[in-house]
Protein backbone atom coordinates (compact mmCIF):
# COMPACT_ATOMS: atom_id res chain seq x y z
CA UNK A 1 0.00 0.00 0.00
CA UNK A 2 1.46 3.52 -1.01
CA UNK A 3 2.63 5.96 1.61
CA UNK A 4 0.13 7.72 3.09
CA UNK A 5 -0.66 11.12 2.38
CA UNK A 6 -1.82 14.15 4.69
CA UNK A 7 -4.39 16.83 4.36
CA UNK A 8 -5.85 19.31 7.06
CA UNK A 9 -9.06 17.33 6.17
CA UNK A 10 -10.08 14.35 4.95
CA UNK A 11 -13.83 13.94 3.65
CA UNK A 12 -15.46 10.31 3.15
CA UNK A 13 -18.72 10.77 0.78
CA UNK A 14 -19.06 12.94 -1.91
CA UNK A 15 -22.62 13.02 -2.40
CA UNK A 16 -24.58 16.14 -2.04
CA UNK A 17 -23.19 16.64 1.40
CA UNK A 18 -19.11 16.09 0.83
CA UNK A 19 -18.94 17.89 -2.48
CA UNK A 20 -20.71 20.81 -1.03
CA UNK A 21 -18.09 20.05 1.99
CA UNK A 22 -15.19 20.05 -0.23
CA UNK A 23 -16.16 22.86 -2.23
CA UNK A 24 -16.25 25.02 0.82
CA UNK A 25 -13.27 24.14 2.61
CA UNK A 26 -10.71 24.24 -0.41
CA UNK A 27 -12.34 27.81 -1.31
CA UNK A 28 -11.38 28.80 1.92
CA UNK A 29 -7.69 27.36 1.42
CA UNK A 30 -7.73 23.94 3.82
CA UNK A 31 -5.87 21.48 1.93
CA UNK A 32 -8.39 18.70 1.24
CA UNK A 33 -8.76 15.13 0.25
CA UNK A 34 -12.13 13.40 -0.51
CA UNK A 35 -12.73 10.01 -0.87
CA UNK A 36 -15.56 8.10 -2.85
CA UNK A 37 -16.34 4.46 -2.95
CA UNK A 38 -17.76 5.45 -6.38
CA UNK A 39 -17.33 7.86 -8.65
CA UNK A 40 -19.62 10.69 -8.11
CA UNK A 41 -22.40 11.77 -9.30
CA UNK A 42 -23.88 7.80 -9.43
CA UNK A 43 -27.36 6.41 -8.64
CA UNK A 44 -26.44 4.07 -6.37
CA UNK A 45 -27.15 6.26 -2.99
CA UNK A 46 -29.32 9.49 -2.43
CA UNK A 47 -27.87 12.19 -4.99
CA UNK A 48 -29.68 11.44 -8.21
CA UNK A 49 -32.94 11.14 -10.06
CA UNK A 50 -32.73 14.77 -12.34
CA UNK A 51 -34.55 16.59 -9.96
CA UNK A 52 -34.81 17.85 -5.98
CA UNK A 53 -36.94 19.93 -4.75
CA UNK A 54 -36.48 22.59 -3.29
CA UNK A 55 -38.51 25.05 -1.04
CA UNK A 56 -38.23 27.67 1.14
CA UNK A 57 -41.10 27.85 3.83
CA UNK A 58 -39.50 24.24 5.32
CA UNK A 59 -42.62 22.74 6.83
CA UNK A 60 -40.05 20.76 8.91
CA UNK A 61 -39.30 23.39 10.99
CA UNK A 62 -37.67 27.08 11.55
CA UNK A 63 -34.48 26.07 12.36
CA UNK A 64 -34.11 24.91 8.11
CA UNK A 65 -34.85 28.31 6.90
CA UNK A 66 -31.43 29.73 6.58
CA UNK A 67 -29.97 27.01 5.32
CA UNK A 68 -32.51 27.17 2.42
CA UNK A 69 -32.46 30.75 1.75
CA UNK A 70 -28.23 30.53 1.93
CA UNK A 71 -28.36 27.70 -0.22
CA UNK A 72 -30.55 29.78 -2.87
CA UNK A 73 -27.86 31.96 -2.63
CA UNK A 74 -24.69 29.69 -3.39
CA UNK A 75 -26.43 27.51 -6.08
CA UNK A 76 -26.91 31.14 -7.84
CA UNK A 77 -22.87 31.79 -7.03
CA UNK A 78 -21.99 27.74 -8.35
CA UNK A 79 -24.12 28.68 -11.69
CA UNK A 80 -22.20 31.99 -12.40
CA UNK A 81 -18.66 29.62 -11.49
CA UNK A 82 -19.25 26.51 -13.25
CA UNK A 83 -21.78 27.99 -16.18
CA UNK A 84 -24.10 25.36 -15.02
CA UNK A 85 -27.47 25.99 -14.33
CA UNK A 86 -28.59 24.29 -11.20
CA UNK A 87 -31.44 25.94 -9.82
CA UNK A 88 -35.06 26.60 -11.47
CA UNK A 89 -37.61 28.25 -9.77
CA UNK A 90 -41.39 27.69 -11.34
CA UNK A 91 -42.81 28.03 -8.10
CA UNK A 92 -43.99 25.25 -5.79
CA UNK A 93 -47.74 23.88 -4.70
CA UNK A 94 -48.70 21.99 -1.48
CA UNK A 95 -52.55 20.52 -1.62
CA UNK A 96 -53.95 19.05 0.97
CA UNK A 97 -56.98 18.65 3.28
CA UNK A 98 -57.11 21.03 6.38
CA UNK A 99 -54.97 19.52 9.39
CA UNK A 100 -52.34 17.96 8.18
CA UNK A 101 -49.32 18.28 9.58
CA UNK A 102 -46.61 19.30 7.00
CA UNK A 103 -49.57 21.25 5.26
CA UNK A 104 -50.16 22.99 8.61
CA UNK A 105 -46.57 23.79 9.34
CA UNK A 106 -45.70 25.36 5.76
CA UNK A 107 -48.77 27.68 6.29
CA UNK A 108 -47.83 28.29 9.05
CA UNK A 109 -43.75 29.20 8.81
CA UNK A 110 -45.06 31.06 5.76
CA UNK A 111 -47.12 33.42 7.49
CA UNK A 112 -44.86 33.64 10.74
CA UNK A 113 -41.78 34.37 8.86
CA UNK A 114 -42.99 36.47 5.53
CA UNK A 115 -42.05 34.32 3.42
CA UNK A 116 -44.00 34.80 0.03
CA UNK A 117 -46.72 32.39 -1.09
CA UNK A 118 -50.88 32.31 -1.69
CA UNK A 119 -53.67 30.75 -0.24
CA UNK A 120 -55.85 29.03 -2.66
CA UNK A 121 -58.98 27.47 -2.59
CA UNK A 122 -60.27 24.40 -4.22
CA UNK A 123 -61.95 26.45 -6.42
CA UNK A 124 -58.57 28.41 -7.15
CA UNK A 125 -56.44 25.22 -7.19
CA UNK A 126 -58.47 23.55 -10.05
CA UNK A 127 -58.91 27.47 -12.23
CA UNK A 128 -55.05 27.80 -12.15
CA UNK A 129 -53.65 24.58 -12.09
CA UNK A 130 -56.51 21.87 -14.06
CA UNK A 131 -53.48 19.07 -14.68
CA UNK A 132 -54.66 18.46 -10.50
CA UNK A 133 -57.96 16.72 -9.76
CA UNK A 134 -58.82 18.43 -6.27
CA UNK A 135 -62.04 18.07 -4.21
CA UNK A 136 -63.90 20.24 -2.54
CA UNK A 137 -61.84 19.99 0.72
CA UNK A 138 -58.56 20.18 -0.50
CA UNK A 139 -56.87 23.34 -0.26
CA UNK A 140 -53.16 24.82 -1.64
CA UNK A 141 -50.42 26.90 -0.59
CA UNK A 142 -48.23 28.54 -3.20
CA UNK A 143 -44.50 30.16 -2.98
CA UNK A 144 -43.33 31.33 -5.45
CA UNK A 145 -39.04 30.84 -4.30
CA UNK A 146 -40.07 27.09 -4.56
CA UNK A 147 -38.34 25.16 -7.50
CA UNK A 148 -35.86 22.44 -8.09
CA UNK A 149 -31.99 21.90 -8.62
CA UNK A 150 -30.28 19.42 -10.77
CA UNK A 151 -28.45 17.31 -8.08
CA UNK A 152 -26.05 15.36 -10.39
CA UNK A 153 -24.88 18.78 -11.90
CA UNK A 154 -24.75 20.13 -8.53
CA UNK A 155 -22.54 17.54 -6.99
CA UNK A 156 -20.60 17.40 -10.40
CA UNK A 157 -20.09 21.33 -10.45
CA UNK A 158 -19.37 21.39 -6.49
CA UNK A 159 -16.69 19.10 -7.35
CA UNK A 160 -14.96 20.87 -9.94
CA UNK A 161 -14.94 24.23 -7.96
CA UNK A 162 -13.33 21.76 -5.27
CA UNK A 163 -10.56 20.54 -7.64
CA UNK A 164 -9.77 24.21 -8.91
CA UNK A 165 -9.32 25.04 -5.76
CA UNK A 166 -7.10 22.96 -4.88
CA UNK A 167 -8.73 19.21 -3.47
CA UNK A 168 -7.43 16.09 -4.22
CA UNK A 169 -10.49 13.48 -5.22
CA UNK A 170 -10.03 9.78 -4.24
CA UNK A 171 -13.03 8.20 -6.47
CA UNK A 172 -13.10 4.26 -6.40
CA UNK A 173 -12.04 3.85 -3.10
CA UNK A 174 -13.76 2.14 -0.47
CA UNK A 175 -13.04 3.33 2.89
CA UNK A 176 -11.97 0.03 5.07
CA UNK A 177 -11.57 2.03 8.77
CA UNK A 178 -11.09 5.51 10.34
CA UNK A 179 -9.24 6.43 13.53
CA UNK A 180 -8.86 9.25 15.78
CA UNK A 181 -6.50 10.57 18.43
CA UNK A 182 -5.45 13.83 19.90
CA UNK A 183 -2.75 13.54 17.13
CA UNK A 184 -5.00 13.62 14.30
CA UNK A 185 -7.52 11.09 12.21
CA UNK A 186 -6.26 8.35 9.69
CA UNK A 187 -8.67 6.73 7.23
CA UNK A 188 -7.25 3.31 5.52
CA UNK A 189 -9.14 2.95 1.84
CA UNK A 190 -8.49 -0.30 -0.17
CA UNK A 191 -5.88 1.69 -2.02
CA UNK A 192 -4.18 3.81 0.30
CA UNK A 193 -4.06 5.31 3.91
CA UNK A 194 -4.29 8.88 4.49
CA UNK A 195 -3.56 11.18 7.21
CA UNK A 196 -4.80 14.63 8.74
CA UNK A 197 -6.21 16.91 11.27
CA UNK A 198 -9.79 16.77 10.92
CA UNK A 199 -12.08 13.72 9.26
CA UNK A 200 -15.14 14.66 7.86
CA UNK A 201 -17.98 11.61 7.22
CA UNK A 202 -20.61 12.82 4.81
CA UNK A 203 -21.30 8.56 3.96
CA UNK A 204 -25.24 9.10 3.94
CA UNK A 205 -26.25 5.52 3.79
CA UNK A 206 -22.99 3.93 4.91
CA UNK A 207 -23.19 5.93 7.50
CA UNK A 208 -23.93 3.27 10.05
CA UNK A 209 -20.28 1.50 8.68
CA UNK A 210 -18.56 4.05 9.92
CA UNK A 211 -20.30 5.58 12.87
CA UNK A 212 -21.61 2.28 14.49
CA UNK A 213 -21.89 4.07 17.65
CA UNK A 214 -25.02 5.91 16.55
CA UNK A 215 -26.25 2.43 14.47
CA UNK A 216 -29.60 3.00 16.84
CA UNK A 217 -30.37 6.37 15.39
CA UNK A 218 -30.35 5.54 11.57
CA UNK A 219 -32.29 3.88 9.82
CA UNK A 220 -31.96 3.43 5.72
CA UNK A 221 -35.33 3.36 3.53
CA UNK A 222 -35.24 2.59 -0.60
CA UNK A 223 -37.82 5.26 -1.95
CA UNK A 224 -38.73 4.48 -5.74
CA UNK A 225 -38.70 7.90 -8.07
CA UNK A 226 -41.01 6.97 -11.69
CA UNK A 227 -41.56 9.11 -14.77
CA UNK A 228 -45.52 8.90 -15.67
CA UNK A 229 -46.39 9.84 -19.52
CA UNK A 230 -48.03 12.75 -20.95
CA UNK A 231 -51.20 12.17 -22.02
CA UNK A 232 -52.58 15.95 -22.47
CA UNK A 233 -51.60 19.11 -21.16
CA UNK A 234 -48.03 19.02 -22.13
CA UNK A 235 -47.25 23.05 -22.50
CA UNK A 236 -48.95 23.13 -19.11
CA UNK A 237 -47.31 20.34 -17.87
CA UNK A 238 -44.31 22.15 -18.62
CA UNK A 239 -44.72 25.33 -16.60
CA UNK A 240 -46.45 24.10 -13.18
CA UNK A 241 -44.54 24.45 -10.39
CA UNK A 242 -43.09 21.17 -8.39
CA UNK A 243 -45.65 20.04 -5.91
CA UNK A 244 -46.65 18.20 -3.17
CA UNK A 245 -49.65 16.07 -2.37
CA UNK A 246 -50.24 15.34 1.66
CA UNK A 247 -52.00 12.81 2.47
CA UNK A 248 -52.52 14.16 5.72
CA UNK A 249 -50.33 10.86 7.71
CA UNK A 250 -49.18 10.94 11.03
CA UNK A 251 -46.13 12.34 11.51
CA UNK A 252 -43.75 9.48 13.94
CA UNK A 253 -41.29 7.69 14.61
CA UNK A 254 -38.49 7.50 11.24
CA UNK A 255 -41.95 8.67 8.89
CA UNK A 256 -41.17 12.10 6.95
CA UNK A 257 -43.86 12.53 5.18
CA UNK A 258 -47.31 10.77 4.01
CA UNK A 259 -48.24 11.73 0.62
CA UNK A 260 -46.49 12.01 -2.63
CA UNK A 261 -44.72 15.13 -4.84
CA UNK A 262 -43.37 15.52 -8.34
CA UNK A 263 -41.88 18.33 -10.53
CA UNK A 264 -42.71 19.59 -14.12
CA UNK A 265 -42.27 18.52 -17.46
CA UNK A 266 -38.11 19.10 -17.91
CA UNK A 267 -37.48 16.43 -20.51
CA UNK A 268 -39.63 16.83 -23.37
CA UNK A 269 -43.01 15.50 -24.05
CA UNK A 270 -41.38 11.96 -24.20
CA UNK A 271 -39.45 12.10 -20.70
CA UNK A 272 -42.86 12.29 -18.86
CA UNK A 273 -43.51 13.43 -15.27
CA UNK A 274 -41.79 12.84 -12.24
CA UNK A 275 -43.50 11.80 -9.43
CA UNK A 276 -42.15 9.90 -5.97
CA UNK A 277 -43.80 8.55 -2.88
CA UNK A 278 -42.30 7.75 1.00
CA UNK A 279 -42.18 4.46 2.17
CA UNK A 280 -40.79 3.26 5.41
CA UNK A 281 -41.88 -0.29 6.56
CA UNK A 282 -39.05 -2.19 5.22
CA UNK A 283 -35.11 -1.18 6.28
CA UNK A 284 -32.64 -1.90 4.10
CA UNK A 285 -28.41 -1.14 3.32
CA UNK A 286 -26.85 -0.55 -0.22
CA UNK A 287 -25.69 -2.82 -2.09
CA UNK A 288 -23.90 -0.85 -5.00
CA UNK A 289 -26.66 -1.58 -7.42
CA UNK A 290 -29.89 0.11 -8.62
CA UNK A 291 -33.15 -1.46 -7.67
CA UNK A 292 -35.27 0.39 -9.97
CA UNK A 293 -39.18 0.12 -8.82
CA UNK A 294 -41.08 -2.99 -9.55
CA UNK A 295 -44.28 -3.84 -11.40
CA UNK A 296 -45.97 -3.89 -8.10
CA UNK A 297 -44.43 -0.53 -6.70
CA UNK A 298 -45.43 0.95 -10.14
CA UNK A 299 -49.03 -0.06 -10.18
CA UNK A 300 -49.43 1.03 -6.72
CA UNK A 301 -48.42 4.17 -6.87
CA UNK A 302 -50.35 4.76 -10.27
CA UNK A 303 -53.87 3.61 -8.15
CA UNK A 304 -52.79 5.11 -5.11
CA UNK A 305 -51.27 8.58 -6.36
CA UNK A 306 -52.32 9.14 -9.97
CA UNK A 307 -55.26 7.83 -11.40
CA UNK A 308 -57.46 9.74 -9.70
CA UNK A 309 -55.16 12.91 -9.31
CA UNK A 310 -53.32 13.37 -12.14
CA UNK A 311 -55.48 12.16 -14.62
CA UNK A 312 -53.41 14.01 -17.72
CA UNK A 313 -50.53 11.30 -16.87
CA UNK A 314 -50.71 7.68 -18.33
CA UNK A 315 -50.02 4.23 -16.20
CA UNK A 316 -47.12 2.55 -17.77
CA UNK A 317 -43.99 4.62 -16.48
CA UNK A 318 -41.13 6.22 -19.14
CA UNK A 319 -38.60 5.01 -16.83
CA UNK A 320 -37.67 3.96 -13.20
CA UNK A 321 -35.43 4.67 -10.39
CA UNK A 322 -35.10 3.85 -6.50
CA UNK A 323 -32.71 5.82 -3.98
CA UNK A 324 -32.17 5.64 -0.61
CA UNK A 325 -33.38 7.73 2.85
CA UNK A 326 -30.76 7.74 5.53
CA UNK A 327 -33.35 8.86 8.23
CA UNK A 328 -33.64 9.86 11.94
CA UNK A 329 -36.66 9.52 14.10
CA UNK A 330 -38.43 12.80 13.30
CA UNK A 331 -36.28 13.09 10.39
CA UNK A 332 -34.04 15.13 11.85
CA UNK A 333 -30.66 16.41 10.36
CA UNK A 334 -27.61 15.49 11.88
CA UNK A 335 -24.22 17.66 11.99
CA UNK A 336 -21.73 17.13 14.99
CA UNK A 337 -19.27 16.39 16.44
CA UNK A 338 -18.43 12.57 17.28
CA UNK A 339 -19.10 11.86 20.78
CA UNK A 340 -15.72 10.69 21.63
CA UNK A 341 -13.23 11.81 18.88
CA UNK A 342 -13.48 16.02 18.74
CA UNK A 343 -11.79 15.46 15.18
CA UNK A 344 -14.62 13.57 13.64
CA UNK A 345 -17.70 15.69 12.33
CA UNK A 346 -20.42 13.63 11.31
CA UNK A 347 -22.83 15.25 8.33
CA UNK A 348 -25.18 12.95 7.12
CA UNK A 349 -28.90 11.20 7.57
CA UNK A 350 -30.72 14.37 6.23
CA UNK A 351 -34.02 11.86 6.18
CA UNK A 352 -35.00 12.61 2.72
CA UNK A 353 -35.19 16.20 2.35
CA UNK A 354 -31.40 17.17 2.97
CA UNK A 355 -29.95 18.34 -0.46
CA UNK A 356 -32.06 21.38 -0.89
CA UNK A 357 -29.91 22.61 2.07
CA UNK A 358 -26.52 21.11 1.08
CA UNK A 359 -24.79 23.93 0.08
CA UNK A 360 -25.41 25.93 3.12
CA UNK A 361 -24.65 22.61 5.01
CA UNK A 362 -20.84 22.53 3.27
CA UNK A 363 -20.20 26.31 3.76
CA UNK A 364 -21.56 26.31 7.54
CA UNK A 365 -19.00 22.99 8.48
CA UNK A 366 -16.12 24.41 6.55
CA UNK A 367 -16.51 27.71 8.62
CA UNK A 368 -16.64 24.93 11.73
CA UNK A 369 -13.81 23.19 10.66
CA UNK A 370 -11.59 26.40 9.96
CA UNK A 371 -12.88 29.01 12.01
CA UNK A 372 -13.89 26.83 14.82
CA UNK A 373 -17.75 27.69 14.80
CA UNK A 374 -20.08 27.95 11.64
CA UNK A 375 -21.95 31.16 10.96
CA UNK A 376 -25.12 29.65 10.56
CA UNK A 377 -26.60 28.09 13.82
CA UNK A 378 -26.36 24.07 13.47
CA UNK A 379 -26.74 23.25 17.64
CA UNK A 380 -30.29 22.14 16.38
CA UNK A 381 -28.90 19.08 14.43
CA UNK A 382 -26.67 17.92 17.15
CA UNK A 383 -26.47 14.50 17.78
CA UNK A 384 -28.34 15.26 21.28
CA UNK A 385 -31.22 16.25 19.73
CA UNK A 386 -31.45 12.76 17.66
CA UNK A 387 -31.20 10.73 21.02
CA UNK A 388 -33.86 12.59 22.14
CA UNK A 389 -36.24 12.22 19.58
CA UNK A 390 -35.52 8.27 19.32
CA UNK A 391 -36.77 8.17 23.44
CA UNK A 392 -39.98 9.60 22.46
Amino acid sequence: MPVSERADVLVVGLGAMGSGTCAQLAARGASVIGIDQYDPPHPLGSTHGETRMTRVAVGEGAEYVPLVRRSHELWREIEADTGTRLLTQPGGLIMSRPGAWFFEGTRELARRLGIEHEELSPAELRERFPMFAVDEQTEGYYEPEAGFVRPEDAVRAQLELARRAGAELRLRERVLSWSASRHGVGVVTDRARYTGGQLILCAGPWLPELFPEGRDLFAIYRQVQLWFPIRQGYEQLRSMPVFVWDFGGERGDFVHFDGFYGFPAVDGLSGGIKVATETYETTTMPDGYQHPPTAAETAAMYHHCIECRLPWLGPEPVRGLSCLYTSTRASRFVIDRHPEHAEVLIVSACSGHGFKHSPAIGEAVAQWVTDGHPQLDLTRFGLAHAARASTH
